[in-house]
């Protein structure tokens, strides 16, 4: 195992500083710095500017976020910061994103269920972003979003409390939202989940891209576009739970 990884494990010398802190706190942090180091390695960073979210189980209202100026593939358990919805640092040092608290603070307190939030500029999921008809449901990766996916328009750099309640509103209770121009917010039950659901998001905005225009394609009918988003999502919030296993020993072979 190396350094990155030693740095993970629930019993390194790495955690001393930090003080007391939960286990079920300590299992997030590895598991949400496991999702940064393998949103890396997928090329879905973008500089310093984009962040992924876990809430704290018996923390009602806590949750971690990356400090503001690190990469993606400097992010570790013990360098996350830890959070409220109001945007105050409760442990760890800042600074956070600004744009970032205003996200992730509206969909955590707004979505109870949201336990974690990506918000990702990934190349291939803003170039559908653009397009007027949206994510198309073409393949089996896009079914999986079937009127599970919302839609947000461009307003600029910074989030207002207005804006934060359109987007709010918008996002309603979908796993996803394509932020037009700007990027998308994908919601799981677990770190798990959500990084699955962003992985399928990626395949299926790349899969449209590739098939070119998005006149004359192949368009599944309603019902066989329900019945198959209801056979994808039979295993409810256990989605990702299989795969991450495997997720993770990308990293750890990396």
């Amino acid at each position: 195992m190396n350094t990155l990884l030693d740095q993970f494990s629930m019993n390194t010398t790495a955690w001393a500083p930090m003080g007391p802190i939960s286990k079920q706190e300590k299992q997030v942090r590895i598991d949400l710095a496991t999702a940064y180091q393998l949103a890396y390695l997928k090329n879905w960073d973008d500089g310093i500017y984009t962040h992924i979210s876990a809430a704290i189980p018996g923390e009602d209202g806590a949750y971690l976020l990356n400090q503001f100026g690190l990469h993606f593939n400097e992010i570790t358990p013990q360098n996350l910061v830890k959070v409220n919805i109001d945007g105050q640092i409760l442990s760890g040092d800042g600074p956070v994103n600004q744009t970032g608290f205003a996200i992730h603070g509206a969909v955590h307190a707004a979505r109870s269920d949201a336990h974690c939030v990506f918000h990702l500029h990934v190349d291939s999921v803003i170039a559908v972003s653009v397009q007027k008809k949206g994510l198309l449901p073409i393949s089996q990766h896009a079914l999986r979003f079937y009127r599970d996916m919302g839609y947000h328009p461009y307003q600029g750099l910074a989030l207002s409390s207005q804006e934060q309640t359109s987007l709010i509103t918008n996002l309603g209770n979908k796993r996803a939202i394509l932020l037009h121009n700007h990027g998308s917010i994908v919601c799981g039950a677990s770190i798990q989940q959500a990084f699955y659901l962003m992985d399928v998001l990626d395949k299926a905005c790349k899969i449209q891209l590739l098939a070119g225009s998005t006149e004359h394609l192949i368009i599944p009918d309603d019902e066989v576009c329900q019945l198959t988003y209801r056979q994808l999502c039979s295993d409810g919030d256990q989605e990702g739970k299989l795969e991450w296993p495997s997720y993770q020993r990308i990293l750890i072979n990396y």
